[in-house]
């Protein structure tokens, strides 16, 4: 369990070559491309009977019609725990708060008199929100997905998320009651691959999507691969990751907890702990069994902390600890070293760092106004989590006027014809002789 690397006591090897050297999850998306290749085009061909007949085959569920019902969408709202509720309403609040100061406002720069660009910021039309329900219902994850792209302005929203035998072919409540908080009343009980082919070509009363956002299986990756192009998408998402970065100040117990809360979600999950003291090591090493032991899904957890996606790596300091972390650019870091926040400012490659020892990654997943999507599998390195950016363009006018082109044809005739593009250089020119 948690298999030790250890890097002290000789210098770093160069980014690439540490990052190889670090426990990570290994997903071929290609391996599954040829499943999911005649399943979308399938639905692309059929429509909704395809759906229909993929979903009683993998989900277990044969409904002749996979949009749900207003009325239950409101059922399951009433159906609500209401302490559930409470801690939905209060993500929503916190995540709106977060997530409104992101909103962008159009800009003009005048670049010379008479000739200025503005850049406009225009959300999508539709969305498609794909949440996922196979060992846990994510209905953290529809606020996580819904928020933003209302923020940004989209006018259409669709929801799809899993089928359930247990729930009469619907999504998990929880999922249906978060929609109906956020005021999204089209939801779809459909999901994996064929959910994502549902968003790209439509089907049903599902008309096709701009863009799809949300995390999901290996075969969910991989139709949004597949589709990307026709439709946009966040990312290609892989198994969920936490490395924490900690020193001798660490305290064993949150440490531990910590690492087995990630690994709960899946048996691919990663589990990181990068330190500069042994001694802690040691006694997460010690704890971890006997939390796991406490805790419902403790196979699971088991199989996720044995695996070569997780580990302990030592490290001689904390800048060491900081070079390590940021050649695994972990989809969530956890910093618990002295000095904190200082540490975490240096950190330049992770999807989200929770600083101190009282901002544990569930704290992210759930209420702290932060979003939950993240980049996994080292794409933190070049790319951000789900924001309300996700669902705008920046669309540039530009707009000069006579005198200011006159100014410039000369330039472009010059750069026109350096590319051996003369019509370019015409295009201005022949203005200049009307």
């Amino acid at each position: 369990m948690l298999a030790r690397i250890d890097l002290r006591g000789s210098a770093l090897p160069g980014v690439r070559d540490l990052a190889g050297l670090l426990p990570r999850a290994a997903t071929d998306i290609d391996s599954v491309l040829a499943t999911v290749r005649p399943l979308c085009e399938d639905v692309r061909v059929r429509g909704a009977q395809a759906v229909r007949e993929i979903t009683a085959r993998l989900d277990g569920v044969d409904a002749e019609d996979f949009a749900v019902p207003a009325e239950a969408i409101r059922a399951a709202l009433d159906g609500l725990d209401p302490a559930v509720r409470a801690a939905l309403e209060e993500s929503i609040a916190r995540v709106r708060r977060v997530h409104a100061d992101q909103a962008r406002s159009d800009v003009t720069t005048q670049v010379v008199r008479g000739g200025t660009v503005t850049e406009r910021w225009v959300p999508v039309r539709r969305v498609g929100l794909y949440v996922p329900g196979g060992l846990a219902p994510l209905l953290s994850s529809v606020v996580m997905n819904v928020v933003p792209a209302q923020i940004a302005g989209v006018q259409s929203i669709a929801v799809a998320s899993p089928p359930q035998r247990d729930h009469g072919g619907l999504p998990d409540p929880g999922v249906l009651a978060a929609c109906a908080l956020l005021g999204v009343d089209e939801v779809h009980a459909v999901g994996g691959a064929q959910a994502i082919a549902v968003f790209g070509y439509g089907a049903g009363s599902c008309e096709p999507v701009d863009l799809v956002t949300g995390p999901g299986n290996v075969y969910v990756t991989a139709a949004k691969r597949l589709l990307r192009g026709l439709i946009g998408i966040d990312s290609e998402a892989g198994p969920t990751e936490v490395a924490i970065l900690a020193d001798d100040t660490a305290d064993p117990v949150h440490v531990a907890a910590d690492l087995i809360s990630q690994a709960e979600h899946d048996p691919l999950a990663g589990a990181v702990l990068v330190t500069t003291s042994v001694e802690l090591a040691d006694a997460v090493l010690d704890l971890v069994p006997g939390q796991v032991a406490a805790t419902k899904h403790s196979d699971r957890i088991l199989t996720a902390l044995d695996g070569g996606q997780s580990g302990v790596v030592l490290v001689d300091d904390v800048d060491a600890g900081l070079a390590v972390v940021d050649a695994y650019a972990a989809e969530h870091l956890e910093i618990q070293t002295r000095d904190a926040r200082e540490v975490a400012m240096r950190v330049r490659n992770a999807g989200a760092v929770f600083v101190g020892a009282w901002s544990p990654v569930s704290l992210g997943d759930y209420i702290a106004g932060s979003n939950h999507v993240l980049p996994t599998g080292g794409c933190a390195r070049h790319s951000s989590g789900l924001s309300v950016q996700t669902f705008l363009r920046g669309i540039h006018l530009v707009e000069y006027d006579e005198q200011a082109l006159a100014e410039v044809a000369g330039h472009v005739d010059a750069l026109a014809h350096a590319e051996d593009l003369p019509a370019h250089a015409a295009a201005v020119r022949l203005r200049q002789k009307q």
